[in-house]
C-alpha cells in the first residue's frame, strides 16, 4: 500500500473526483489503480482570501508499486503507506489473573481500557460512580434548566465521562508511534459515529451521537464478558505491604483485586484526597484558569474563512490563539466549540465552573471558548500535591458567590472587562449559559496577573481575528477544570511508583487531556497490565 499526500481538489468537488485526480497526478491508467482510500482530508484557512481547496492524503495500491515508486521517485509527497493497524496482545486461560482486573472510572479512557481487557479475555469490573448514559443527561438538564445539582450525576460524574458533554472533539497533539489513535476512531466508528471521523483533519462526534455510541460501547464490554457498575463510587484503596489488593466503596463493601486501572476524571477530588490520605504517590502539575468567550459564530466564520464562510463543506470555523502577556503569563483559547453553548460543569453543590459543548451539527448563533491563563505550583500554588485542587475549590466557590448564589454564573461584556469597568446590560450577543449569568465585574473571580494577562490578551486577539475584541462579546466565569491540578504519577511500566498493581490513567491522573488522548492512555495502560500477567507479575 502506498500513500499520496497534498493531492488538491476543489472544495466543490464532485464526490467521484478523487479517484481521476489520482491517476492524472500518477500518470497511470485506470486500470492500474487498484484500491483507493482518504487517510486524510483538510483545508488550509490561511488561504481565505484567494483558492482554498481540500487538500487530501491517500492510501492506495497499483499493480507494481515498485515500478510507480522508482518513476516518480524525486516525488517526496509520494511513499510507503505505515501500517496502522491495531496489533493486540493475546493472552492465554492460563495466564488469566485469579481475581478479575478493575477499571474506576468509565470516562473515554476507561471505556477503553475496559474494552482492550475484554477483547485480552480478561473480563474487567468497571466502577462508575455516576449513572447510566442516558439518565446522567437527564439529571445533567436537571442543573441547566431547575439549578438543581445532583452531585454524582452530572457533567463531570457519570458514562462516558466529562468528553460527553463537549464538542466530542477526536483529535490531539499527542505523539502516537503505535497509531493507537486510529484504533480509538475505529471503535468509535463501529459503535455509531460517522465514517467521516476516520479521515477528517479535526474530527468530532458531539454530545448527543456521543451518548449512543458510548452506550453502545458498553454493551460491548458486557458481551465479551466484562461487567460495568454504575452509582459505586470507590472511597478507599486497600494496600498491602507496597501491593494494591483491591478497593472499598462507599457502601462498605470490598472488592478484591491486584490488577487496578485507576481512570478517574479531573474532578475527583474526594478519590484524590483517599489516595493521598493512603500515601499514594502523587504531584501537583501545572493548569489553567480563565474565562469562556462567546462571539457570533458568524463573526468568527466571516474572520477565519472570508468568502468560503457558511460554506456546507466546511461547517463553522474554530480557532486557535496564544499570547505571550507583558507579565510572564501565556493566555491561550482552550476547546473552542464552533456553533455551541456554554454549560454548567459544576459537579460539587455552592460551586460555579464553565466548559463549552457543541452537537454534531455545530449549528448554535454562538461560538465559545476558553480563554485561559497557564499558572503552575512552583509559582502559584506551593506546597501539597492536593493545593491546586484547593485553589479550584476556592476560585469555583468565589464565582458562585458572585453570581448570586443559585448557580448563576458571573458574566461581563469583554468591552467593559477591558476598560476594567462592571457590565449592567447585554449587547448584541445573547449568553448561553444556563442557568443563565449575573452581570458585574469579573476581576474578582481570578487573580490579579491572570486578569491583567487576560485583559492585554484580548485586543491582540483582536488583531489576529477581526472582531475577537468586540465590545459585546461576553465572558462567562470561570473555567477551572482545564486539566487535572495533580499527576499520580507513574513508572515505565504504568504502574503506580510506590503501590504495585495500581495503573493510574487518563485526565484525571494527569496523562491525558481530551477524549482521544484519554483513549489512547486507556489502551496504553490496559496493555501495561496485560503484560504485567504476561510476565508473571502479581501485580
Amino acid at each position: 500500500m502506498l500513500r499520496i499526500t497534498e493531492l488538491k481538489l476543489p472544495l466543490d468537488h464532485a464526490d467521484d473526483a478523487i479517484r481521476p485526480a489520482l491517476v492524472e497526478r500518477l500518470g497511470i491508467d485506470d486500470s492500474e489503480l487498484l484500491e483507493l482510500s482518504v487517510f486524510k482530508r483538510s483545508y488550509d484557512a490561511r488561504k481565505k482570501f484567494g483558492d482554498m481547496p481540500f487538500i487530501y492524503t491517500l492510501d492506495f495500491s497499483v499493480r507494481d508499486e515498485a515500478a510507480l515508486l522508482a518513476r516518480l521517485n524525486n516525488d517526496r509527497n509520494l511513499g510507503v503507506a505505515p501500517d496502522v493497524r491495531y496489533k493486540p496482545l493475546t493472552i492465554a486461560a492460563e495466564q488469566q489473573p485469579a481475581q478479575r482486573p478493575l477499571v474506576i472510572g468509565f470516562g473515554p479512557c476507561g471505556i477503553f481500557a475496559a474494552l482492550l481487557l475484554a477483547q485480552m479475555g480478561l473480563r474487567p469490573i468497571v466502577l462508575e460512580r455516576g449513572k447510566e448514559v442516558r439518565q446522567r443527561t437527564k439529571d445533567t438538564w436537571g442543573l441547566w434548566r431547575k439549578n438543581v445539582l445532583d452531585p454524582e450525576s452530572n457533567v463531570q460524574f457519570g458514562e462516558g465521562g466529562a468528553g460527553t458533554f463537549s464538542d466530542g472533539k477526536l483529535y490531539s497533539q499527542i505523539k502516537d508511534p503505535n497509531h493507537y489513535g486510529r484504533k480509538v476512531l475505529e471503535e468509535f466508528v463501529k459503535a455509531g459515529a460517522p465514517d467521516e471521523i476516520m479521515y477528517v483533519s479535526k474530527p468530532h462526534i458531539g454530545t448527543f451521537r456521543l451518548t449512543g455510541v458510548v452506550a453502545t460501547m458498553r454493551e460491548e464490554i458486557k458481551a465479551l464478558g466484562g461487567e460495568v457498575r454504575f452509582q459505586q463510587r470507590v472511597s478507599d484503596v486497600l494496600i498491602e505491604d507496597g501491593q494494591l489488593v483491591g478497593v472499598e466503596l462507599e457502601s462498605g463493601e470490598q472488592i478484591h483485586s491486584r490488577h487496578v486501572i485507576l481512570a478517574l476524571g479531573h474532578s475527583s477530588r474526594d478519590t484524590f484526597r483517599a489516595l493521598h490520605k493512603r500515601g499514594v504517590f502523587m504531584e501537583a502539575k501545572p493548569f489553567s484558569v480563565g474565562f469562556r468567550i462567546e462571539h457570533p459564530q458568524s463573526l468568527i466564520d466571516r474572520a477565519r474563512l472570508g468568502k468560503y464562510a457558511g460554506h456546507p463543506k466546511i461547517g463553522a470555523a474554530d480557532y486557535k490563539l496564544v499570547h505571550h502577556a507583558k507579565n510572564g503569563r501565556s493566555v491561550y483559547s482552550f476547546c473552542m466549540c464552533p456553533g455551541g453553548t456554554v454549560v454548567a460543569a459544576t459537579s460539587e453543590p455552592h460551586r460555579v465552573v464553565t466548559n463549552g459543548m457543541s452537537q454534531y451539527s455545530r449549528n448554535e448563533r454562538n461560538a465559545n471558548a476558553g480563554i485561559v491563563v497557564g499558572i503552575t505550583p512552583e509559582q502559584d500554588y506551593p506546597g501539597s500535591p492536593l493545593a491546586g485542587v484547593e485553589l479550584q475549590e476556592r476560585l469555583e466557590s468565589l464565582a458562585y458567590v458572585l453570581g448570586g448564589s443559585n448557580y448563576e454564573a458571573p458574566g461581563q461584556l469583554v468591552g467593559d472587562f477591558i476598560a476594567g469597568k462592571p457590565s449592567t446590560a447585554l449587547g448584541s450577543v445573547e449568553p448561553s449559559y444556563k442557568p443563565g449569568i449575573k452581570l458585574g465585574d469579573l476581576a474578582p473571580s481570578l487573580p490579579d496577573f491572570a486578569i491583567e494577562a487576560i485583559r492585554e490578551a484580548l485586543p491582540a486577539f483582536g488583531k489576529q481575528i477581526k472582531g475577537f475584541d468586540l465590545h459585546d462579546a461576553v465572558l462567562t466565569g470561570i473555567e477551572t477544570r482545564t486539566s487535572s491540578p495533580l499527576r499520580i504519577t507513574r513508572g515505565e511500566d504504568l504502574q503506580s511508583l510506590n503501590v504495585r498493581g495500581l495503573f493510574p490513567a487518563g485526565e484525571g491522573a494527569g496523562y491525558a487531556g481530551g477524549i482521544l488522548s484519554a483513549g489512547v492512555d486507556g489502551i496504553r495502560v490496559a496493555e501495561g497490565l496485560a503484560r504485567a500477567l504476561l510476565q508473571g507479575q502479581p501485580g
